[in-house]
């Protein structure tokens, strides 16, 4: 292994020591790119000076830079939409029925970037007010970024960002306007908060969840590190409740902790759950 390999396989191992990421040989191309702000901002040209840089004492704050440079935040409102579409078609109204008797609903957004997931859970609530009135929700969204989680608190986005998955009545609707860009209306922000949470430790609720959205976030984790990462989002869910990974993602032959639904894509449930009432279709 000659020095420029071995410089990249400690960042590979910083990154993974802080995310659990895996940084793999198909990712390893974007790495000069993705730290190039980080070259410039110290005026280093390579990352075997950036390497020399870490192995000074008090980088702590250098070497936070290089993990957050190297995370992948890429989402949008409503990402996979034929997928979103079914959480008010069926999942939520489902989940409804079996909550009918406490009328609560807490919701955790795993790996939930700069915060367009959470905040398109809040517009399905808000678009069905009347449905939900007297209904305490909770949505809680976590990402091991300190950035993204500052971005996501802030509710503000560019012209581009709001209009990725949104249409103009959508936009107008939920959000407005300001000199910083288009801030989340009060309405939805008020439903939902963001922790800093690396998701490989305990989950952040006090109880279960009744739904966990863990979209696009597994891919990026060796075998073992998911296996890990299942172990703690079967802990995560309530019996009767659920788990939803992105649409390239499975529970088959991967973990014995959760089953598909029936006739649903992304959607799966604790192993260990007997509902007693099957998942319909709904207008």
């Amino acid at each position: 292994m000659d020095a420029s390999e071995a410089s990249h396989q400690i960042i590979a191992d910083l990154l993974e020591a802080r995310t659990g990421q895996h940084l793999t040989e198909s990712r390893r191309w974007r790495v000069n790119s993705a730290l190039a702000g980080i070259f410039r901002a110290h005026g280093i040209s390579n990352v075997d000076q950036l390497v020399c840089l870490l192995a000074d004492p008090g980088t702590a704050d250098l070497a936070q830079e290089v993990v957050e440079a190297l995370l992948n935040n890429e989402t949008y409102f409503f990402r996979d939409k034929p997928t979103f579409d079914q959480l008010p078609a069926e999942i939520l109204p489902e989940l409804a029925e079996r909550r009918r008797d406490v009328r609560r609903l807490s919701i955790w957004s795993a790996g939930c970037s700069t915060g367009q997931e959470v905040y398109s859970l809040a517009m399905i609530f808000a678009e069905q007010k009347e449905r939900w009135q007297g209904w305490t929700i909770d949505i809680i969204g976590t990402d091991v970024s300190h950035r993204a989680i500052n971005a996501a608190r802030s509710g503000i986005y560019s012209q581009f960002e709001v209009q990725r998955g949104l249409g103009v009545t959508q936009m107008l609707r939920h959000f407005e306007e300001t000199p910083r860009g288009w801030q989340v209306r009060q309405e939805a922000r008020a439903m939902v908060r963001f922790v800093q949470h690396n998701m490989l430790g305990p989950h952040p609720g006090r109880i279960p969840f009744d739904l966990v959205l863990c979209r696009n976030v597994l891919l990026y984790f060796d075998r073992a590190t998911r296996t890990e990462a299942f172990a703690r989002l079967s802990g995560a869910v309530m019996p009767d409740g659920f788990l939803m990974l992105g649409a390239g993602e499975t529970v088959v032959g991967q973990t014995d902790r959760f089953v598909p639904t029936s006739r649903r894509a992304s959607f799966f449930e604790p192993a260990c759950a007997q509902p007693t009432v099957t998942l319909r279709k709904t207008a």
